[in-house]
Order: structure tokens, then sequence, then C-alpha cells
């Protein structure tokens, strides 16, 4: 299946929404669909009139992560499927570093499941909106394969007792758990995820794609330094941040009593 087929781009206002379209397969991430994926961010970080990003699953599942029926083909190669598993793996981590490099945030809205490496795509997101019959796991441990990859995501998105517990039990928690989590940001009624992305998304997309860059590159970036290197970062994107035009009529416009004018909008 080619990448057109795989996944489907749709544009309203600045928000691009990305729907992965194998329901098939659950969406599962099959070295085709990673690819399709870093080539859809790909060209939405070229796309100046991309300013928000939504992920959808189309079907019973947002992904339900690695496509094990590929993973499995090749244990018939000679080396054992070696060379294919750290071309995945590989090419699955760039797409959670690109998820987070984006300069423009990132919703995943999620109906049904999101599991192993579909869970890890949540987690990479900026923002989650979950129906409330979404249903997220960790359950690589079940079939003998660790959730490892996986939880480098999961890990940095909640506390790492709740991040262990769902990979060493491998169970599904329900949406509300997951909110409880940190895992998602809000619960909707079923069938409303993707909706209230949407509505999210128009919501930022109204904010300056500038100040936007600099505050989610610098938040990633600092996340993981020690204090002192956090704040000196921190406080370098602040100067930077104040100095971009889009700063300077914000305040203005703000003091004046109109809607800002951003650059590029």
């Amino acid at each position: 299946m080619n990448a057109t087929a795989l996944l489907r781009r749709d544009d309203d206002s600045g928000v691009a929404t990305l729907t992965l379209q194998s329901p098939a397969s659950r969406n599962a991430l099959s070295l085709a669909m990673i690819e399709a994926l870093l080539d859809g961010f790909a060209a939405i970080e070229a796309d100046p009139a991309a300013r928000v990003v939504v992920l959808a699953g189309e079907g019973a599942a947002l992904s339900a992560g690695h496509d094990l029926k590929e993973l499995q083909a090749h244990r018939n190669d000679p080396d054992h499927g070696r060379a294919f598993f750290e071309r995945a793996m590989a090419r699955c981590s760039e797409l959670m570093r690109a998820i987070v490099a984006l300069p423009k945030p990132v919703i995943a809205a999620v109906e049904g499941v999101a599991t192993a490496a579909g869970c890890q795509l949540v987690a990479a997101c900026d923002l989650a909106v979950a129906g409330a019959d979404a249903r997220f796991a960790l359950p690589g441990v079940s079939i003998g394969l660790f959730c490892s990859t996986p939880l480098v995501a999961v890990g940095r998105a909640v506390s790492r007792k709740h991040a262990m517990e769902m990979a060493l039990t491998g169970e599904l928690c329900d949406a509300s758990t997951a909110e409880r989590f940190g895992l998602v940001n809000r619960v909707v009624p079923a069938g409303a995820a993707l909706a209230e992305a949407r509505k999210l998304a128009a919501q930022i997309a109204a904010r300056s794609a500038a100040t936007l860059a600099i505050g989610k590159g610098a938040f990633y970036r600092q996340i993981e330094m020690p204090l002192d290197q956090a704040y000196a970062l921190a406080a370098r994107a602040m100067v930077d941040n104040l100095l971009h035009p889009d700063s300077a009529e914000g305040a203005a416009a703000f003091l004046e009593k109109r809607p800002p004018r951003w650059e590029g909008a």
C-alpha cells in the first residue's frame, strides 16, 4: 500500500489533520506507515499555512503499534530479522523525535485503542484528547517483548511508577485512567475526540506561529536539563521571543484592546 493510501491529510484554517487509514491492521505502524508519517510531518513543517497538527486514526484504533505480522515475517530472513528490526525501531524512533522537534503543536485524537508503539505515538504528541471508550496499553510483556521504546515517550509523559505499571502488567487502562496518569489532557464522549481536538487546534492556531515554535522548542530542550541549565535556556528563549515582532505586536494589541495581527497569519 502506498503512502497516499496509508495516510490522509486534510487542512482547514491552519489545522492539518493527518489520519492513519489502515483500519484492517488497526493502523499498525508498519515500516511503510512510519515512512508515510515521517513524510507527512516533513511536509507540514515546510508548509507555513499549517500551524497545528491533529493526528487521528480511521476505524477502531489510533494505532495498535508495530505490525507484528511484518516483524514475524522477517524472522525468516537469513539474519533472523536483525537488520529489519534495527531499521524499523530506528525509523520509529525518528518519527517520535520528529513529532517533538516539529515547531508546530501536535494533538492526538484517540478513539478505540492506542497500544504499544501506538501508545508511544500518543505520548510523543504535545496534547491528546481521548474519546470515553479509548483504551491504552503497553502490552508487549504479554507476548515476551517488553515495550522499551514506547516507555521512552510514555515515561516522559507520565510518572515513572505509572509508566512501569503499564509496561509490567500490559493491562489496558481506560480513558479516565489515562487522563489521571497524565497521558491525555481531556476525555470527551465517545466519537467526539476528533472534533474536540480540532476545536483545540483551532484555538491554538490563532496564536503566533513564531511564539508557539519558540515555546515548544524551549520546553522540550529544558525539560531534560538540570535546573540551572533549564532556566538559562528558557531565559534565552524568552529573550528571543521578546525580540520577535509578534511579541511587540501582541503586547501592543493587548494594551490597545484589539485583536493581534500575527506575522505570516
